[in-house]
């Protein structure tokens, strides 16, 4: 990617209040982005948001933005991420806006933009908008203004869309789900899809108040799920991010099934279904264990940079289906444009509905290889990752893992952070490994 002033690898994201998450800059980048997606004419562009408080400021300096630029606006409300980029497509708009910060606290927010084809926007648009905005704004005519309204029945549309994604033959009758929606924007939609497929769900975190969302709950924050799994006796459980496009899931005995081991269910049954398409992409963070049990099923494997346009941009490359990361972003190509939670959830129960398996069962065909993950908080400064003593300690560590495993330093795209993995077959040794090389990064940091 060439150097961005405000898009970083996941759209803009940042602390609210703080440049560039303001009501001002949000006024510029809707005028902006109005501008780029217009051309010389009319434009229509979706906007939609999840639940945190500061969604409803930010919808309307967007709006005020997109009409002076000429820009129609159609509303959705608080609606999950991938659904935005799926009605962006049935709208035939010209573009789609979601404010989020996904996984983030109530506090950070953040900008995703969508191509009329619901897929990230390409390079030269993202950086046509950044020009516009350190452009003066100037205000179409009145007559050109552009309109807003708002869609009534797009959480219909988008839970029609994920049923879609599996046969009209599938019952879930007898299945008893928890579903955690992180009091994000999956907390309508989510338990009618399952609802509506025949199971039994029980729901937790979905009384989104503004401030609760992803606060201990969800993807990120799986404790409460497993303890409710157990309490009701469920099947499995399922939780979601804020903006509902990560997914992780927890079996009948409280355990916890990570994004790696949903991908490779999916492959798994797209492959014994004669279905798949290539070959999986996952990233320099997923575990070797997947890596491993691809290879013994003959699938094609290959390691994408961190980040769903990276692992995007494998797949389109390679014009395989199906790819995502450890951290529950799934992407399956045959149903969606972009990493949908509630399809890829549905992918894996509709998998193991077909085999007669439960997840526990289904998730024993991928060993992992253990792996400890440090997040460092990163407090401005240069970049630790090529400071020479975090440079020593991990070529360090690699020499005396001898080959039995890795080490992974990176910079978060979406957070203030740097992220500590080691990898290797001696778990004790694994977790020394990371807590040292996570001491030398911070005080690097300082």
């Amino acid at each position: 990617m060439m150097t961005r002033k405000y898009f970083g690898t996941d759209g803009i994201r940042g602390r609210v209040g703080q440049h560039p998450i303001t009501p001002e800059f949000m006024l510029k980048l809707g005028w902006a982005a109005g501008k780029a997606f217009a051309g010389q004419g009319k434009c229509r562009i979706l906007v939609g948001k999840d639940t945190r408080i500061s969604g409803y400021m930010f919808e309307s300096a967007l709006q005020a933005g997109l009409s002076a630029a000429g820009a129609d606006v159609l509303l959705l409300g608080p609606m999950p991420t991938p659904a935005v980029a799926y009605l962006t497509r049935t709208f035939h708009a010209n573009a789609g806006i979601v404010i989020s910060a996904s996984h983030n606290p109530h506090y950070d927010n953040g900008i995703k933009f969508f191509s009329g084809k619901g897929t990230k926007l390409p390079d030269d648009i993202e950086l046509r908008i950044e020009e516009l905005i350190d452009t003066p704004m100037e205000v179409v005519e009145s007559e050109m203004l552009g309109k807003a309204s708002r869609i009534n029945d797009a959480a219909g549309r988008y839970i029609e869309y994920c049923k879609s994604s599996v046969p009209t033959s599938t019952d879930l009758a007898g299945l008893k789900l928890v579903l955690d929606c992180a009091h994000g924007a999956t907390y309508k939609v989510a338990p009618s899809v399952f609802r509506e497929l025949g199971a039994q769900v029980v729901t937790i975190a979905a009384q989104p108040d503004g401030l609760n969302i992803n606060a201990e709950v969800g993807s990120t924050h799986v404790v409460q799920l497993q303890k409710a799994v157990l309490e009701h006796g469920a099947d499995m459980g399922i939780a979601f991010d804020g903006d509902g496009d990560r997914v992780m899931m927890v079996d009948h005995a409280g355990s916890v099934v990570d994004g790696d081991e949903l991908l490779f269910i999916i492959a798994a049954d797209l492959q014994e279904r004669g279905l798949l398409e290539g070959g999986v992409v996952g990233t320099l963070m997923s575990n070797l264990g997947l890596e491993l049990a691809l290879k013994a099923r003959d699938i094609p494997f290959v390691r994408a940079k961190v980040g769903d346009r990276y692992v995007m941009s494998e797949m389109l490359k390679r014009n395989w289906s199906l790819g995502g990361e450890n951290s529950g972003h799934i992407v399956c190509a045959q149903h969606a444009t972009t990493g949908d939670a509630i399809i890829a959830a549905l992918q894996v129960v509709r998998a193991l509905r077909r085999r007669g398996q439960t997840l526990a069962e289904e998730r024993m065909a991928l060993k992992k290889c253990p792996q400890v993950l440090i997040n460092v908080r990163l407090e401005g400064g240069e970049d630790p990752v090529s400071h020479p003593d975090v440079q020593a300690a991990s070529d360090q560590i690699t020499a005396q893992m001898a080959g039995r495993g890795r080490v992974l330093l990176r910079k978060s795209g979406t957070e203030p952070l740097v992220r500590v993995m080691v990898e290797g077959d001696d778990a004790v040794l694994v977790r020394g490994y990371a807590e040292q090389l996570a001491e030398v990064v911070a005080r690097s940091c300082v």
